[in-house]
């Protein structure tokens, strides 16, 4: 059941409802991200005497030396992670052969490296790499393949055995009580993974973000609910027709008033 507001006059000690505390005791948040952005440079891209590396796939005109004081500019340009293409221009080269490599995320499979207009397989989990003498304009895409998908747990986590999650591109998705039917609570639904999730329709709602996902969900009954104490405290209603429910990325959570939410979900095949 979700809590009540927190006041907005109080110090919080600890996040205790469905709501963001306007403010914590120990307010770690605000210097880990001047922090993080401060340094965001040293993450986005690494350089060595052999080429560049981009290990965020992130917009960005990086300009940076190789081996020999060779000035090296790029141009990135993307809507990642709302779509999957990351698209590359060299904005200053000096014509001598050098490698450009785009990290490749462990989730996409059947992603590719555009080089000349030619697609060729990149492997997840890899650098998908071009080497070349390259020329200023010369431009390289990476397409990686963005779409709703599930995530299941190893299944020797006991409190996540029997559940899956939906990740689309790098995003975590999560159901929050407010996208579910009247006369239904969250603990008492389970998610048909017989079909792959599915972007939902465009919503004016900001709180959505550019893109929330839906997946089928069916009313659990007996077995179908994880053994979890909070889930058996009253009965569960009867199973009906699946019926879809809307999945926010996590990261938006928490502002549509106080609710509770959940990642991983139980699994259910009619």
């Amino acid at each position: 059941v979700a809590g009540p507001p927190p006041d907005p006059d109080a110090l919080s000690a600890r996040a205790a409802t469905g709501l963001r505390a306007p403010w914590f005791e120990v307010s770690c948040c605000p210097t880990n991200l001047s922090r993080t952005l401060a340094s965001l440079g040293g993450y986005t891209a690494t350089a060595d005497d052999h080429g560049v590396r981009l290990e965020l796939l992130t917009g960005a005109e990086i300009r940076t030396t190789l081996g020999g004081d060779r000035r090296i500019g790029l141009r990135v340009t993307t809507d990642y992670p709302w779509s999957g293409r990351v698209r590359v221009q060299i904005t200053e080269t000096d014509g001598a052969p050098w490698q450009l490599a785009l990290r490749v995320p462990s989730w996409a499979t059947g992603a590719s490296l555009v080089v000349d207009g030619q697609p060729r397989a990149a492997t997840p989990g890899q650098y998908a790499q071009a080497d070349r003498s390259w020329r200023t304009g010369d431009e390289v895409i990476l397409e990686l393949p963005v779409a709703p998908r599930w995530t299941f747990p190893d299944p020797r986590i006991d409190a996540v055995r029997g559940t899956v999650a939906v990740e689309r591109g790098p995003l975590v998705y999560c159901a929050e009580s407010v996208d579910v039917s009247a006369g239904l609570e969250l603990d008492h639904l389970a998610v048909d993974t017989s079909a792959p999730p599915a972007d939902a329709p465009a919503s004016p709602a900001a709180v959505d973000g550019p893109q929330a996902v839906t997946v089928p969900a069916i009313a659990a009954v007996g077995a179908d609910l994880p053994g979890w104490p909070y889930a058996l405290d009253r009965p569960p209603p009867a199973a009906g027709a699946a019926r879809p429910i809307r999945l926010v990325p996590f990261y938006a959570r928490a502002n549509r008033g106080p609710a509770t939410m959940r990642v991983f979900l139980p699994e259910r095949k009619p």
